[in-house]
């Protein structure tokens, strides 16, 4: 193990569902006296349900993991992708040690910081300072290491009018910012971090990801970085993995892992025609016009010239005598917006109470890819601000490729960046 930071062997994790308490006493009893005393095998690691959060439960057990198997090599950034519920944070549970994995075991080498979830590790009561010193003593700092990188934290934090307040009254973003720089600028060999970057603001986000390259960059230190944000994990990381319902899917290069990841994702989602449902919808508030059908009427493969066509189905729930407009929002598949269009006055007072809109997006100049639409119906003006009547999530999707202008020069294509957005031309059809 000269050369591996990280060693899982045979991991799975097991949870009981349902409420905590009842009949727990005598499952633990029949356990122990069963592994215990006559020697056997544990009756409960022969049952439980995969861990798909989409099924109906056939079993009290779920199996949080299973079967994990997986080296992870000294200065190694390694990114940690799949759907909520598949088993990333559960892994990084176990290797903090918050829980104990139910079969298997789990070799680290040197000290290990985490930061999963706002405040990790801080006392609410202490202030920013004296939590400081304590986290830095939990992972093995001596007062003098902690005191030579004290001014450094508080700068990168960003908290210096706050050091000597309580924790409990910083905000959400406050909180990542403190933790976040105790475990960068204390020097762990092994940095673990949740999706947490996602509370802090984007100047924040930016120097986060620049800390973490540079703690990669030192050949030393490890890094396990769980996102949803798969930008992030293209220009960090090195290797992959995928879970999946608690197994592990897919490891290896980024740019394969994440390909194969968005591919399994979005083909459940490719359609053409989407009735608005639960799932797809915002909040579930009463609504005077809402949308019910989605419908793209151009191919599901467009060039970067070709129009893209779609129709809007909705209803009006009451007399509604005000106008609107309908906001459209394209999403990379990746996550990130990247293009926004606004159509013009809809006068709802001349709509019957089903009707449809048809919206021509001209020119979107995208890049190659697959994109994803959310639409909103709002009222008021553009310049001085917009309300949502209703809004929608995920509904149809649509892929940009270069045929028909392969053989055109001096084109320029528009690439979309995070936090950018292209703002469309659009029209009634």
């Amino acid at each position: 193990m000269s050369d591996i930071a990280i060693k899982f062997e045979n991991i799975s994790k097991q949870y009981r569902l349902g409420k905590i308490g009842t009949g727990t006493l005598s499952h633990d009893l029949k356990r122990w006296w069963t592994v215990s005393v006559r020697r056997k095998e544990d009756p409960y690691l022969k049952i439980g349900a995969v861990n798909d959060r989409s099924l109906k439960p056939d079993s009290n057990y779920v199996w949080a993991l299973r079967d994990i198997n997986l080296e992870v090599k000294q200065g190694e950034v390694l990114g940690i992708i799949g759907k909520n519920g598949a088993g990333k944070c559960t892994l990084l549970k176990l290797l903090s040690r918050v829980t104990t994995p139910t079969t298997g075991r789990i070799l680290s080498k040197g000290r290990i910081a985490s930061l999963l979830e706002v405040g990790t590790g801080f006392h609410p009561e202490m202030t920013g300072r004296e939590n400081i010193y304590m986290n830095g003593s939990i992972m093995g700092m001596n007062k003098s290491e902690i005191t030579r990188k004290f001014d450094e934290i508080v700068e990168f934090a960003g908290v210096a009018k706050y050091i000597d307040t309580p924790v409990k009254r910083y905000s959400s973003g406050m909180m990542v910012r403190l933790g976040f720089a105790v475990a960068a600028h204390l020097e762990p060999e092994i940095l673990v971090v949740d999706e947490v970057l996602a509370v802090g603001d984007a100047e924040f986000q930016k120097k986060a990801i620049g800390k973490m390259k540079s703690i990669s960059q030192q050949k030393e230190r490890t890094v396990l970085f769980v996102s949803h944000n798969m930008d992030s994990i293209v220009n960090l990381c090195d290797q992959c993995i995928l879970f999946n319902n608690g197994y592990l899917d897919r490891y290896g290069l980024v740019e394969e892992v994440i390909e194969y990841y968005l591919k399994a994702s979005i083909s459940t989602n490719d359609v053409q025609d989407v009735i608005i449902s639960g799932k797809n919808r915002n909040n579930q508030r009463f609504r005077n016009v809402e949308f019910i059908r989605i419908k793209r009427i151009s191919e599901k493969c467009l060039a970067i010239n070709e129009p893209l066509i779609i129709n809007l189905e909705l209803k009006k729930n009451d007399n509604h005598k005000s106008e609107a407009r309908i906001i459209g929002s394209i999403k990379h598949a990746t996550g990130n917006r990247v293009g926004l269009f606004f159509s013009g006055i809809v006068d709802l007072s001349k709509q019957k109470d089903y009707f449809s809109l048809t919206l021509k997006v001209n020119n979107h100049n995208l890049t190659a890819g697959k994109y994803i639409l959310d639409f909103s119906l709002s009222q008021g003006d553009i310049t001085s601000g917009l309300y949502d009547i209703d809004i929608v999530h995920n509904t149809i999707t649509f892929e940009v490729k270069y045929f028909d202008l392969v053989e055109k020069k001096n084109i320029s294509y528009w690439q979309p960046q995070w936090g950018q957005n292209c703002y469309l031309d659009v029209e009634f059809v």
